[in-house]
């Protein structure tokens, strides 16, 4: 899908289903009756279930297609890495992965690494370093483009026994060590025709793995259930069981965590941030995290992909440059983020890695909030109003954009909101409307016939990223057109530099490629980046222990794909108190409340029809 000398394919991007309306209430009736079982210690031979609450539902659990950072999350916990990373300072490590040691060549290009002893799968086969010299052969042999830019310069993969892996490549690999690459058991994957697992594969559970749990149950809407895998090579979990709870309401989220029904929740709502912190047993956090949000437009080469229905003026950079100017990040900050984030200028995090291998670039002279400015700008660049209506004009015809917010995201809705009258403001005609995950893939990745036919203007959406900044770089690649890319832009300079960086093993050399990279990025604005956001987390710390947060203190509990939370955490000595389950009566609840609801939908939009987003 991305490499630098093969034809790209397109990303499988699914439509996501639309989800129950009930969920939010039946779990919050859930949680009243499981509030005993769920916040203090299980009597003897009862299951210990870790409840975890977030509103974005993994998309796929097919690890070729998915790509919503909540299926990332559950593959975090069914699969191992051959190399992990520390949660307190993201460094790699031996042994937090499959590999327990590793050695590179003088000339940087051959690898070896030492797979640990001893691991099975979850269904009792033992893990050889067969099963990693698999999973990467399997990548790049086929092409599978979620992960085929990691696999740049990497000319093959052998096992010699089962317990070294050897890599050798043809330039030296800079980022050899933070490939996010999910090891696969051969025995199940070596059956999966590769062109299907790009496109109609289910992975089916219960998934096989060599992580501590293992997903058994996924309601698309609903929930995820994992259970821990008791012969996991560090040590069986001090817990039974998590699941993931989707919600639709996150206010409905918020008092599930206050009544016990579940002990963490991701992306509380801001508004209830300070009063969940004040509850005796819940604490709440703001996190820092890989990643921006973004404002997106459609830079389809209309020469390349005469197909793409995007307005022709975004191609042009003096426009997009000029749009920068119209937007002010503060605002957005403080109003659609509720201060919950940082304003961004680059795709690569600001303030997040150390001093001494800060890749971040600072521009000499930021784009600030000056709508007199971004007049001026679309003026010199030839975009005016010649009949005086208001409208600037595209060859005569007035410049109508659409611009797409999410679902998904309250954060995006606003920012949306805002944009649309900034933008109004500079004399752009904007057709704001708010749709979901699916949709917005499906106008992304459109296609006619087999001809590439992006049908969008403008959206708002975020990229998460790996540690190493290998990933959210290629995002930009001309190759990752027609698969990560959502945007089309491509320039020739940041293609051959996105090349050198993965190459330089000095620190210094890879900081300075790394840094004119988000320099071009930067000056011909295929996006612009809004804010670098912040999670919000609340986690039941009085009752619950072993949480551990990522980053030195500063990242979240379990929201970045680090399981140590996940292998620590268990109830605390809290008393439990009387009674039985309630498992039978809480399952009649929730039959019941599904039935009213589903009934009272098709009553209200019976009388009502189908209402519009008023934007």
């Amino acid at each position: 899908m991305r490499p630098s000398s093969r034809p790209s394919r397109r990303r499988a991007v699914l439509v996501a289903l639309l989800a129950l309306l009930a969920v939010g209430l039946v779990w919050g009736i859930a949680g009243a009756f499981a509030a005993d079982e769920s916040a203090s210690p299980a009597p003897a031979g009862e299951k210990v279930t870790l409840r975890l609450g977030w509103t974005n539902d993994p998309d796929n659990l097919n690890p070729f297609v998915g790509y919503e950072s909540s299926s990332y999350e559950v593959w975090a916990i069914n699969y191992d890495l051959l190399v992990g990373f520390r949660a307190e300072d993201y460094t790699n490590q031996p042994g937090i992965g499959l590999a327990t040691a590793w050695e590179t060549s003088d000339d940087g290009k051959v690898w070896t690494f030492t797979i640990v002893e001893g691991a099975t799968w979850q269904d009792g086969e033992p893990v050889t370093a067969s099963d990693v010299a698999f999973t990467y052969n399997y990548v790049i042999d086929n092409e599978m483009g979620m992960f085929i830019d990691y696999m740049t310069f990497i000319d093959k993969v052998e096992a010699p026994d089962d317990t070294h892996v050897v890599f050798t490549c043809s330039k030296p690999k800079a980022n050899m060590l933070g490939l996010w690459m999910p090891i696969l058991p051969e025995h199940v994957w070596s059956k999966v025709d590769p062109d299907d697992a790009e496109s109609g594969y289910k992975n089916k559970v219960p998934i096989v793995g060599s992580g501590p749990f293992q997903c058994v149950e996924w309601k698309k809407g609903e929930f995820v259930r994992m259970q821990a895998y008791p012969d996991y090579w560090k040590g069986a979990p001090k817990i039974d069981e998590v699941i993931f709870q989707t919600y639709q309401n996150t206010d409905t989220m918020a008092q599930d965590l206050k009544t016990g029904a579940i002990q963490s929740g991701w992306n509380v709502p801001s508004a209830q941030f300070d009063a969940l912190n004040n509850e005796a047993n819940l604490e709440a956090i703001t996190a820092v995290t890989i990643g921006f949000d973004e404002l997106g437009f459609n830079c389809a080469d209309k020469k390349v992909y005469p197909k793409s229905s995007g307005h022709p003026a975004l191609t042009d950079p003096a426009f997009r440059r000029a749009l920068q100017w119209a937007v002010d990040k503060d605002k957005i900050v403080d109003i659609a983020y509720n201060g919950n984030a940082n304003a961004a200028d680059t795709i690569i995090t600001k303030d997040f890695y150390s001093p001494e291998q800060d890749y971040h670039w600072m521009p000499d002279e930021p784009y600030t909030f000056d709508l007199a400015r971004a007049e001026q700008e679309l003026e010199a660049a030839g975009y005016t109003d010649s009949d005086g209506n208001g409208i600037r004009e595209y060859k005569g015809k007035d410049i109508t954009l659409r611009l797409y917010a999410r679902t998904e995201s309250v954060e995006s809705q606003n920012c949306g909101k805002l944009i649309t009258g900034w933008f109004k403001d500079v004399g752009l005609k904007i057709k704001y409307e708010v749709i979901d995950d699916g949709r917005l893939g499906d106008l992304q990745y459109a296609y006619e016939g087999d001809e590439y036919a992006p049908d969008f203007d403008m959206f708002i959406w975020g990229w998460g990223g790996d540690v190493d900044p290998n990933f959210i770089l290629g995002i930009m690649t001309t190759n990752s057109i027609e698969a990560w890319s959502d945007c089309m832009w491509s320039n020739e300079e940041y293609d051959q530099l996105f090349l050198e960086q993965q190459t330089q093993i000095d620190i210094q050399e890879r900081i300075e490629t790394i840094q004119r990279m988000q320099q071009i990025v930067y000056d011909e604005s295929p996006y612009i980046p809004l804010v670098y956001p912040l999670d919000l987390e609340a986690a039941d710390t009085a009752t619950w222990t072993g949480w551990v947060r990522a980053a030195g203190g500063k990242g979240a509990w379990w929201y970045n794909t680090q399981m140590d939370s996940y292998l620590a955490v268990s109830p605390g000595e809290a008393e439990a108190e009387e009674g039985g389950s309630n498992t039978g009566l809480i399952v009649g609840i929730v039959a019941a409340v599904v039935v009213v609801a589903a009934l009272l939908l098709w009553l209200v939009r019976r009388g009502r029809g189908r209402a519009e987003y008023e934007g």
